[in-house]
């Protein structure tokens, strides 16, 4: 499989950037490299991105564990050693084998962040991911947390569904400086992160939200996703709390002298206390635009 398909290729030629992207897909590869491992097993938090095999839905879940829950079993494999919430949305495409995933590893310690995509099977204690496609990303827009700890006595609360965002998850979203956005095409999946300083993802209603799509890295694997295939699931943390908002729906992007992306929302789960992590205050980072410029 190549690194790029004709949604990524669309965008690229439309923003005049094929030649950037040639360059830097150089850097995708499916080998697992002893530096990519080690960074991979030093983290407690990672996001899958995967179209729930039931309802055709994309998603983005959180899984978490004691560093060591992801790792390298062989050069292009991965296994992840965790149980996930039953509520998980992604439940069902955890537990089927061949389900194409896609994965982000970031560390906000060291604004380092890793991706790899491939197939999933279930095992005994969690999943394997065959890779397809691992690299990594620049520090651009990812806010620096200096520590976290783990919260052994914290408990999962009830998931709150719904269609729509009520006035309280409107907040969580306007006040996050970090947010995880799942995409698939014909082929695979991705999970892209996406940050700036709080305010700079726009609630525009309770059925849509909306966000500037700074500049990146050229490849637009995200934007070009969408451009094939408008499912799209994005995943809110609260770095304190623990608490979790997931969205579902399609996405669409603006192409003009401020580029946006528009999220139609379908369903929403919001899991009180979902996670056992608490970090640090945040320490944004200097590449972020102003929210109101």
């Amino acid at each position: 499989m190549g690194v790029y398909h004709a949604g990524s290729r669309t965008v690229q030629d439309r923003v005049g950037v094929r030649e950037q992207a040639d360059h830097v897909g150089r850097s995708v590869g499916r080998g697992i490299r002893g530096v990519a491992a080690a960074f991979l097993e030093l983290q407690p938090l990672l996001v899958a991105g995967a179209a729930d095999p039931s309802t055709g839905r994309v998603w983005a879940s959180p899984l978490t564990g004691a560093p060591g829950f992801v790792r390298a079993t062989g050069p292009h494999r991965v296994s992840v050693t965790c149980h996930w919430l039953p509520a998980d949305p992604l439940a069902t495409a955890f537990a089927t084998p061949g389900t194409p995933v896609g994965t982000i590893a970031l560390d906000p310690r060291t604004r380092r962040r890793m991706r790899l995509n491939g197939r999933l099977g279930p095992t005994a204690r969690g999943f394997a991911i065959d890779a397809d496609q691992v690299f990594a990303n620049c520090p651009k827009y990812l806010q620096k947390r200096e520590s976290y700890e783990i919260v052994a006595d914290r408990r999962s609360g009830d998931p709150l569904r719904g269609t729509e965002l009520t006035p309280g998850q409107a907040e969580f979203v306007t006040a996050a400086d970090t947010f995880f956005l799942a995409s698939v095409h014909q082929d695979g999946a991705d999970v892209s992160h996406r940050g700036g300083n709080p305010g700079f993802v726009r609630v525009d209603s309770p059925g849509e939200l909306s966000w500037r799509d700074y500049p990146g890295n050229s490849m637009f694997l995200t934007l070009g996703n969408l451009a094939a295939d408008p499912r799209a699931g994005l995943l809110f943390l609260d770095w304190t709390t623990g608490s979790t908002l997931q969205l579902t729906g399609e996405a669409h992007t603006e192409f003009g002298p401020e580029r946006r992306v528009r999220l139609a929302v379908r369903e929403v789960v919001e899991t009180p206390s979902a996670l056992p992590l608490r970090w640090s205050a945040p320490e944004y980072s200097p590449a972020n635009p102003d929210p109101a410029g």
